[in-house]
């Protein structure tokens, strides 16, 4: 079972509602079956009283010849007590039978006090799961709406499926960022799948180009791990957050921050942007309202030396994260890039396993800005993950799509709100899910 028609199971229900209507049907078939083994016994009966007729019928000619030869008072007797035990019999079989549909009403009320208890038991259990869904639904409202707007202009224009249609869906996949490799792999596909569907009508098309669009991202991230990787001994966790000067670095790190603190865990931030303006103030300020305490130098200082000195504090007070913020100038400056180089030796010397993670924030608003900055970011520091800002309000959600079948990164954190709890740990399917909503449900209506 691909992608699609895993989310369309888990999410719309939609396997649920046979299986209940199934309960109802055996329910029917079994009461049907009852009624007719209850018609079958009557039929018997009244079969087997038919031949007791016929037998006393047959009886009476005999009796009838036998009263030549006996007396008339005799036969009278005999035929009186003969009618009282007929009566008797009659009797009997009415007793029988009266219990019978007496049943059937009880095993009719019992249905309806016992059928609706299951929904109900279900719907308790999935209520966690629907909250969390809510999140991605809410948050991805606009990439959702602005794909599906576009989506419907194209279908809109469907005359046939010819190459101009084939030039129209990938200039469609492009300007929903996707990205230009998916964009072209995806038609070219989607040629073949739709010769082998022979799709002609427009509801079918639409089914195969979301249902081929949602079992790509599939097939491309069987391999990927979107978990966060922690110590496995008790040294402390390092976390490395890396990205251009805007993305929402400081913002992740802050809201990070206050989870762990939350669970429990000692938490520590290392001010390693030196260089721009009021960067180690604004940690600083998140630090303070997270409750969480902050390593820091003065402006210009070393990036290296900073981390150094946290790393250092992060083992000598059993500190269970550290998490490093860093510079964000422009990707194609060398110097930051040999920078971030230091500062991972720097890491690395100090805890051989660590860093755990080298996190790339990407603004999710910024479209194919975003792949370009994750190409370039990966080529020189060894990407681990990508944390996606700023997605609940962008139109640019496919960005996910291309993130995974163009540079296989796997997306580890999204951020889906301005809350403090809005940064979550990214679901690939409850993600898809909220950008293909109404395409994927409404699939196959």
């Amino acid at each position: 079972m691909g992608l699609f028609d895993r989310i369309k199971k888990a999410f719309t229900g939609k396997d649920d509602e046979p299986k209940e209507n199934e309960k109802v049907e055996e329910t029917k078939e079994e009461s049907a079956e009852s009624d007719i083994k209850d018609t079958s016994v009557n039929e018997n009966q009244d079969q087997t009283d038919s031949l007791e007729s016929h037998e006393d019928e047959k009886q009476d000619a005999t009796d009838l010849e036998k009263e030549k030869a006996e007396p008339k008072e005799a036969v009278e007797k005999e035929v009186t007590e003969k009618e009282a035990t007929n009566e008797e019999a009659e009797e009997e079989v009415v007793e029988e039978k009266e219990p019978e549909p007496a049943e059937k009403p009880e095993t009719t009320d019992e249905e309806p006090d016992v059928q609706p208890e299951q929904p109900e038991e279900a719907d308790s259990e999935e209520e966690p799961k629907k909250d969390d869904v809510k999140e991605y639904d809410e948050g991805l409202k606009k990439s959702r709406n602005s794909f599906s707007a576009r989506f419907n202009r194209f279908l809109a224009n469907f005359r046939s499926v010819d190459e101009e249609f084939f030039d129209d869906l990938e200039e469609l996949l492009i300007e929903s960022d996707v990205g230009y490799e998916t964009a072209m792999r995806l038609s070219d596909e989607l040629r073949e799948e739709v010769k082998l569907e022979n799709v002609k009508k427009r509801s079918d098309v639409s089914d195969v180009i979301v249902k081929k669009l949602v079992d790509m991202y599939d097939e491309e991230g069987k391999e990927e791990d979107n978990s966060l990787k922690f110590s496995k001994d008790k040294t402390p966790t390092v976390f490395l957050f890396v990205g251009v000067n805007g993305a929402g670095k400081t913002t992740t790190i802050g809201k990070l921050a206050h989870r762990y603190q939350q669970e429990g865990k000692k938490v520590l931030l290392a001010a390693g942007d030196t260089f721009r303006a009021g960067a180690i103030e604004q940690l600083q300020v998140w630090g303070k309202r997270v409750n969480v305490p902050v390593q820091a130098s003065k402006a210009q200082t070393d990036p290296a030396s900073v981390v150094f000195d946290a790393v250092h504090r992060a083992v000598a007070e059993d500190f269970d994260i550290l998490l490093v913020d860093t510079a964000g100038r422009l990707q194609n400056k060398e110097g930051l890039m040999r920078e971030l180089e230091k500062i991972k030796r720097v890491i690395t010397r100090e805890l051989p396993e660590a860093p755990q993670e080298v996190l790339l924030v990407l603004d999710g608003s910024t479209g194919q800005n975003a792949l370009s900055q994750a190409k370039q970011f990966n080529e020189t520091t060894d990407v681990s993950g990508i944390v996606l800002t700023k997605i609940d309000g962008s139109s640019q959600g496919g960005i996910v799509l291309a993130i995974r079948n163009e540079l296989h990164i796997p997306v580890k954190l999204v951020g889906l709100g301005e809350q403090m709890d809005d940064l979550r740990d990214f679901d690939p399917e409850k993600f898809i899910y909220g950008l293909f909503k109404e395409l994927i449900v409404g699939s196959g209506e």
